[in-house]
């Protein structure tokens, strides 16, 4: 820019009457400007208005000068001018100082400080090499302020920024908008201009401040987790020293449980002993009832047996006179019989008779009908035409026919062979089945082995058992003597690889069992079982006492073959004693195969022999005289086998032939299935040609039957005058074999009659016999059940003489014993008692409800309980040795303080969390607000063009960064939209940014605002309508306006609200 004249001048011009009314003073505005020696001007002023100002002038005149003395006066920096790098670079060449005056009007409700300032701020700027300082004054010039502090509370306050290019938007910022094509460039200055930037700046700003401070948070609260810790301690302690003390008082409780827990056992075993007493006596009247009835029955049989006899000597009268009667019936019967003979053998002869004449009969009617054929033989000639044509078609009906019936007969074979076929195959597949389910069934077994293989417990009785032991060891001690069981797991075999399975089946389900040393282990372990879903065990009650038995050698089977109790070995004595006196181990034999077995057990048959069992899977036996075999049921290597490898291995080689079985059968399946599809295929074709012949079989079927039909019609009747002789023969020979028919007839009738009546004889007599034989049996069944009555009444006088004997030797003992055992246990009552009262009063046990459990528990688990609690108090009171009142002193102490700073850092969370919460609300706002300035943006944008009759569109993308500017000019015959300015015109582009410019200002606040060279690259008719525009908008708007152009502004007439000022021209 060229510099300006040494002292610059303005000039007014006169008003305009189209804004008539005046304007008022706003807060804010600019009064006057004075300007020394910086830039072009050496002593510059001038005052403006507080509407619209235009400042003209020429090039290089000093006008943008204007416009950077008010950025530098409220506080802007030298780059951001865009006019030089540093402040001084700004003071007039030759010059060593500059200074910036400005006057700002303070007046209205908007006014800062009035009461410091009054009607006028006055800001004046000092510039110089070395430095520069800012100075405010109020309207008497009087110093107020000096530090940048103050000028930004004034700037903030009238809500100057000067930075903002809606505020002033100087010429490079006017040119780099309409040459800038870039949409990021555009969005920059419309976020800037609307304040956004500022905002989000803020917002930012905000979120790390408070990010900030919740990690200052969070260090405090985390400088308290040692204090917090220490707390606990101490919290941990007292708690200690607290069940420390209960403990103490629980040992005392303890000491009175036990004491009267004495006295509480005798007592349930008074209660028991009573129970006893009482079952006991409940026997008397059960066994007196026994014997009562067993007296009632003898009388009862008795009278039986009395009645039976009477019945019976009646029944055998009644038998005699029936007997008496068939011998009477039985003489009128044998000649009823010889009467029906004799007929019999007359009928007989008279019914020969009549077949011969039939005979003759016949041979008559044999000469007619030859006579008729010597007829045929006459006429033969005549039709050898006829018959010839006959037999041709016959021939071939017949040849067609057997075709028919041959194609029938391989259609027939065909499905037979289908049939066996599909027959064949589900024969495969069942055995491919068969294969299968053993090869799977083998696996299971072989997994079932591999199993026991490493548990020998779960060999006997499975998961079951397992679950039962883990029962037993958790409440081993309460138990009196610990469970045995089960039995197998504690037997080892002498050569077990050969007799384990025969010995196994000896033994039997013992091997399962469990054994206990008396009842109450016997119920213990029942509901153990019971839990352990263990429901058919077999528990043995034994005395762990006795030692092992010793057999005499008497007492064992005489022989040389090996018993089960020979090859049986165990640690536990009692297990063996068990085995001999439940299962007669030492009576059972052990030999190598039937036929050894049947010599010993039914020819030799040896003293104390029970039982022989065989290795090949035998059982026999010698009873009441009855030789016995049974074969034993189950395979496998037995359980007391030592190892089941060997037995695995055989199990897999089946299985392994198994599956080779089955892949065999599933071959042999494919290839029947590929001859079934043969043979379905010929079947096929057999059907079609079985069709095809049959149609031509019913064709020429239908041929012979027409054929036949003429023959039949050419044939004349048979000659009657060469039989007529032989007819008269045939009907006297018939008369007379009528008349024999009819005596043959009568005898055959009186035949019958003398059957019948020997039949009811026959029936009458059978009558009699079948009840004499009734009454006999009836009687010898009376007999029977007289004997039995006799056997029963022997039974019931031997059964009261055996309760008779029970109530002397057993129930009355057994009472008189139990009443002196309940005797013995008052008096051992009295004496716990009595102790027990020196300890405490029975009373105070009532109160000690803390100690639960302790009722259903015996004295010397009391007892234990109260050495472990008491070891327990010893071991705590070493360790914790500090005073519990210390101890709870320290903790309120530290509790105090250590809540005091909880308490403040907890506020301090909640402020900061509102703090977070009021800027998420900021933050959507913020949001909502960009979104509606976007829309407003566009809308004002597209009202602005609508004046020289062009449309555009804005639009904003807040995720990209980026505005794009649409323009439609009328002009534009295509309707395409320009997407770009710098595809405008110099004035279309100049007005698209008056346009652009004047939707943002009517969407910030400022009291003044500024323009330089706005009008650039506008032709006439644009820069027109673009005052036009500009001078409505800003005398609506009522701020203050200042515009700078060098161009042509007559077309704006000055007036109250619009004042111009021309710049003089500069000198060269």
């Amino acid at each position: 820019m060229e510099e300006g004249m040494g002292e610059s001048m303005t000039r007014v011009c006169p008003p305009n009457l189209r804004y008539e009314q005046q304007p008022q003073h706003t807060a804010g505005t600019i009064k006057k400007i004075r300007l020394e020696n910086f830039m072009c001007h050496e002593n510059f002023e001038m005052e403006f208005g507080n509407a619209v100002n235009f400042v003209l002038g020429q090039n290089g005149s000093g006008k943008s000068a204007i416009l950077t003395a008010l950025c530098v006066a409220f506080g802007s920096r030298a780059k951001k001018t865009d006019r030089a790098n540093h402040l001084k670079d700004l003071i007039k060449k030759g010059c060593s100082n500059a200074v910036i005056h400005v006057e700002i009007q303070n007046e209205g409700e908007d006014a800062f400080k009035p009461e410091i300032y009054g009607d006028v701020i006055i800001v004046e700027r000092r510039i110089s090499v070395s430095a520069n300082s800012i100075i405010l004054k109020d309207h008497q010039g009087k110093r107020v302020g000096h530090r940048i502090a103050d000028l930004r509370e004034m700037v903030e306050h009238f809500n100057i920024d000067v930075d903002n290019p809606c505020v002033i938007m100087s010429q490079d910022k006017s040119r780099e908008f309409l040459h800038s094509g870039n949409d990021k460039d555009k969005f920059k200055f419309f976020y800037k201009a609307t304040l956004l930037q500022q905002v989000n700046d803020l917002l930012e700003n905000i979120s790390k401040e408070i990010g900030v401070a919740h990690g200052i948070v969070k260090d405090l609260e985390g400088s308290i987790k040692p204090v917090e810790k220490e707390l606990k301690e101490l919290q941990d302690k007292i708690k200690a020293m607290e069940h420390i003390e209960q403990m103490s008082v629980d040992i005392q409780k303890l000491k009175k449980k036990l004491a009267w827990s004495w006295v509480y056992d005798v007592d349930k075993n008074l209660q028991a002993q009573s129970a006893k007493i009482d079952k006991l006596k409940s026997r008397i009247p059960a066994c007196q009832a026994k014997i009562d009835q067993q007296l009632n029955d003898i009388v009862r049989l008795k009278e039986g047996i009395s009645e039976k006899k009477d019945a019976i000597a009646i029944m055998m009268e009644e038998y005699t006179q029936l007997n008496q009667i068939i011998a009477d019936q039985n003489q009128p019967l044998s000649l009823a019989r010889k009467e029906a003979l004799e007929l019999e053998h007359d009928c007989n002869s008279k019914t020969s008779k009549v077949q011969k004449m039939l005979q003759r009969l016949k041979k008559l009617e044999q000469e007619v009908q030859d006579l008729h054929e010597q007829h045929v033989k006459n006429t033969q000639a005549e039709k050898s035409d006829l018959e010839e044509k006959l037999k041709g078609l016959q021939h071939e009906v017949h040849t067609a026919e057997l075709d028919w019936g041959r194609l029938k007969e391989e259609e027939t074979k065909l499905m037979n062979n289908i049939n066996l076929q599909n027959e064949e195959i589900k024969t495969i597949v069942y055995k491919i089945r068969g294969h299968e389910n053993n090869c799977n069934e083998i696996s299971k077994q072989i997994r079932e082995y591999e199993q026991k293989q490493g548990n020998k417990i779960r060999v006997f009785g499975g998961e079951r058992v397992m679950h039962l032991i883990y029962l037993v060891e958790k409440y081993h001690q309460r138990f009196k003597m610990p469970p045995i069981g089960p039995i197998g797991v504690h037997l080892n075999l002498l050569d077990a690889k050969k007799w384990a399975a025969t010995v196994e089946h000896a033994i039997g389900g013992l091997l399962n069992s469990f054994i206990v040393t008396d009842h109450k282990d016997f119920l213990l372990l029942k509901q153990l079982a019971k839990e352990a879903n263990y429901r058919n065990l077999q528990i043995i009650i034994y005395d762990f006492s006795i030692p092992r038995l010793k057999i005499p050698q008497h007492m064992l089977p005489e022989t040389n073959h090996p018993s089960t109790l020979s090859l049986l070995q165990s640690e536990n004595h009692t297990v063996i004693n068990v085995l001999v006196d439940l299962g007669n181990v030492e009576r059972q034999v052990l030999v190598k195969d039937y036929d050894t077995g049947k010599v010993v057990a039914f020819n030799q048959r040896p003293r104390n022999l029970k039982e022989i069992y065989t290795a090949d899977g035998k059982k026999m036996f010698y009873r009441g005289g009855v030789e016995t075999t049974l074969p034993l049921k189950g395979k496998g290597p037995g359980r007391l086998c030592s190892s089941f490898e060997d037995y695995i291995k055989d199990l897999r080689s089946k299985a392994s032939d198994e599956q080779n079985a089955a892949n065999e059968g599933k071959s042999r399946k494919r290839q029947a299935e590929i001859k079934l599809r043969e043979l379905e295929s010929n079947l096929t074709s057999v059907k079609r040609h079985c069709e095809n012949v049959g149609r031509s079989l019913s064709s020429k079927k239908l041929a012979l039957e027409e054929a036949m039909h003429q023959h039949a019609a050419e044939n004349s009747s048979i000659p009657s005058s060469s039989v007529e002789e032989l007819d008269v023969e045939i009907t006297e020979f018939k008369k007379k074999l009528e008349e024999e028919q009819i005596l043959l007839e009568a005898l055959r009738q009186r035949k019958d009659e003398a059957s019948g009546k020997a039949k009811d004889l026959k029936v009458k007599f059978d009558k009699l016999r079948g009840s004499a034989e009734d009454k006999f049996t009836v009687i010898e069944k009376a007999g029977n059940q007289c004997r039995k009555i006799e056997s029963e009444l022997e039974l019931a006088e031997q059964g009261k003489a055996h309760y008779e004997n029970l109530m002397e030797n057993k129930v009355l003992p057994a009472i008189k014993k139990a009443e002196e055992e309940y005797q013995e246990l008052t008096k051992m009552r009295e004496e716990y008692a009595k102790k027990a009262s020196i300890i405490c009063p029975e009373n105070e046990i009532n109160d000690c409800d803390s100690l639960e459990g302790c009722d259903m528990k015996t004295p010397d688990q009391i007892s234990a309980e109260l050495k472990e609690l008491s070891q327990k108090v010893e071991h705590e009171c070493r360790r914790h040795s500090e005073p519990i009142a210390d101890l709870r002193m320290l903790y309120e102490k530290k509790q105090r303080k250590i809540m005091k700073r909880q308490k403040v850092y907890k506020a301090l969370r909640q402020k900061l969390d509102a703090c977070q919460r009021a800027l998420e609300i900021r933050g959507k706002k913020f949001k909502s607000n960009a979104t509606r300035l976007k829309q407003q943006l566009s809308w004002k944008f597209n009202d602005h063009l609508r004046k020289k009759g062009i449309s555009g569109l804005i639009k904003v993308n807040y995720e990209e960064n980026t505005l794009s500017i649409e323009v439609q000019m009328p002009q534009d015959a295509s309707n395409r939209a320009v997407r770009d300015t710098r595809g405008l015109s110099g004035g279309e582009r100049s007005f698209s940014t008056l346009c652009f410019a004047l939707a943002l200002h009517e969407m910030s606040e400022s009291p003044f605002r500024a323009m330089d060279e706005f009008d650039v690259f506008m032709d006439a008719v644009s820069r027109k309508i673009s005052l036009e525009t500009l001078v409505d908008f800003c005398v609506a708007q009522g701020s203050q306006w200042l515009f700078i152009t060098p161009h042509d502004t007559s077309t704006v007439k000055p007036g109250p609200k619009v004042k111009k000022m021309q710049m003089l021209a500069p000198r060269s």
